[in-house]
């Protein structure tokens, strides 16, 4: 968990190192683009991906979550095993996200879809676990269930997804909807898988 953090992080500090032509180059080249990867071309685009970023914010709030989740899960089921169902679940997302958008020239960047399938494997291992959310208009913090903190979080990704079928991103950049869903849903049945096998290895009572 803590090596893709790093991993992403030090990327994002390449990436924005760049010439803004080589920001363009180095995005387009290592995003993943619908329309290229349905002609056959730059398949490992749905790897490099998830390790770039479109902004400070993007990065930051992506690496929080990754943060705050994962390092949970991969206790359960080992570091290799959690390195490749990261990577399996970033690529679920990313082949939801062409399906929806499969004339798309836009390059999808970010860690997103892989960790909504971390999102989703917390919340079927950890559905009781406290998670402390920092409300600014009442300056004070809050534990909320994991299950209605995920939960209410899946409900707004699909009302925007589905709100976002039949508009265009031909050319124009916007948040990839689908592949948060269809990462979320790998995660879920990723949970069902880890939950039978390391049934006797994890606990409810993590807060995060």
């Amino acid at each position: 968990t803590y090596s893709l953090i790093a991993m992403n992080i030090v990327i994002f500090l390449y990436e924005i190192s760049l010439p803004m032509e080589g920001t363009d180059w180095f995005v387009n080249h290592y995003g993943a683009i619908p329309l290229e990867i349905l002609g056959g071309d730059d398949f490992y685009t749905l790897i490099s991906c998830m390790f770039l970023h479109g902004g400070w914010m993007h990065l930051i709030g992506n690496m929080l979550f990754l943060w705050v989740f994962a390092d949970n899960i991969e206790a359960i089921i080992g570091t290799f095993n959690f390195l490749l169902f990261y990577l399996l679940g970033g690529i679920v997302a990313s082949a939801i996200h062409i399906f929806f958008n499969p004339y798309s020239e836009v390059p999808m960047v970010g860690a997103s879809g892989a960790i909504s399938a971390v999102m989703g494997a917390y919340l079927i291992l950890f559905p009781a676990s406290k998670i402390k959310v920092l409300v600014l208009i009442f300056f004070r913090s809050f534990y909320i269930p994991a299950i209605f903190f995920l939960g209410f979080w899946i409900v707004q990704q699909m009302f925007a997804g589905f709100g976002s079928l039949g508009v265009s991103e031909q050319n124009t950049g916007g948040v990839a909807w689908w592949a948060h869903i269809g990462g979320f849903i790998f995660g879920v049945v990723s949970g069902f898988i880890a939950k039978s096998a390391y049934k006797n290895k994890y606990r409810y009572d993590v807060e995060a």
